[in-house]
C-alpha cells in the first residue's frame, strides 16, 4: 500500500505557525521564511507539501499566494493548497501560481454546485477538507460547526465525485497526542472508495506505524507539521522509516 508523510505549513501574515485546535488567538510562529522551510522537507525526502492559508481561510480569499507560488517554484514538490479556494477563480488563480492541488473546506458543505464543477473542470486536482469536531464537520476556519456529520459529508462528496479526503480531527491537531485511529476507521468504512489522509496528532514514528498497523486500505498517507517543527518527528527518518515498511 502507498503511504506518505505529508508535511504542512499554515501560513498566516506570511508566517509558518500553528494554531492550537484552529484558535487565531492560540498561534505559535515558527519562521519568518516559508521558503526555507519547505526546501528543509524536501532535502528531508518528502514528495508532497500541504500549505494552508490561514489568511485565506479565515477572509474566505486568497492571501498568500505569492509567498505560495514561490514555495512551488523554489522545490519540486507536489504542492497542495487549502484556505480561501471558494470558486473556480481562486483555484484557476492557484494552479497558474505553481499549486498542484487544491482543497476545499466550507464550501464542500455551502456549495455544491461549485464541488462538482471543480472536480469536472480540473479532474484528479482537488482534495476534499473534511475537519470534524466530535463527529461532526466544522466550517469557517474551525469557528462554526455544522449539523452535518463528517461521515455524511464524504458520502455525498463522494457522490459528487470526490476521490480524496484530508480528514482532519480538531481535537488532535496540533496536540501532538497522536491520531484519532478510530474516527479514521468509521470515516473508511463510510466512504470505501475514497482516498483518505489523516491529518492531526501525528508526533512520533510510531503513529506513522500505528496508522498502517490500523489496516485501513484507503489510508493513503498522514500530515503533520508541529512535530517537525519542534523536533519531536525527524522528517528524513519518518520518510525512510515508511520505505523500508512498504519495500
Amino acid at each position: 500500500m502507498a503511504f506518505e508523510i505529508i508535511p504542512a505549513i499554515d501560513l498566516l501574515e506570511r508566517r509558518v505557525v500553528r494554531l492550537s485546535r484552529g484558535k487565531r488567538d492560540q498561534c505559535t510562529v515558527y519562521s519568518d521564511d516559508p521558503v526555507a522551510f519547505a526546501r528543509a522537507f524536501e532535502e528531508a525526502g518528502a514528495t508532497r507539501l500541504h500549505v494552508v492559508d490561514l489568511d485565506g481561510a479565515f477572509s474566505g480569499e486568497l492571501g498568500n499566494l505569492d509567498l505560495v507560488g514561490e514555495i512551488a517554484r523554489a522545490t519540486s514538490m507536489r504542492v497542495e493548497l487549502g484556505g480561501g479556494i471558494r470558486s473556480r477563480a481562486a483555484a484557476e488563480t492557484a494552479f497558474g501560481a505553481g499549486v498542484h492541488d487544491v482543497i476545499l473546506g466550507t464550501k464542500a458543505i455551502e456549495d455544491h454546485a461549485l464541488v462538482s464543477d471543480l472536480l469536472k473542470h480540473f479532474p484528479g486536482r482537488v482534495i476534499m477538507g473534511v475537519d470534524a469536531k466530535d463527529g461532526y464537520v466544522a466550517i469557517k476556519g474551525w469557528v462554526e460547526t455544522a449539523q452535518t456529520t463528517a461521515t455524511d459529508l464524504a458520502k455525498a462528496l463522494f457522490d459528487l465525485g470526490a476521490r480524496r479526503i484530508i480528514y482532519t480531527d480538531i481535537a488532535t491537531d496540533g496536540l501532538l497526542t497522536g491520531p484519532n485511529i478510530p474516527a479514521m476507521r468509521a470515516m473508511a468504512d463510510a466512504v470505501p472508495g475514497m482516498e483518505l489522509v489523516a491529518s492531526g496528532g501525528v508526533s512520533r514514528v510510531e503513529d506513522l506505524h500505528a496508522l498502517l498497523d490500523a489496516g485501513i486500505p484507503s489510508l493513503v498517507g498522514a500530515i503533520t507539521g508541529r512535530a517537525i517543527y519542534e523536533g519531536r518527528l525527524d522528517l528524513a527518518s519518518a520518510v525512510q522509516s515508511l520505505k523500508a515498511r512498504m519495500t
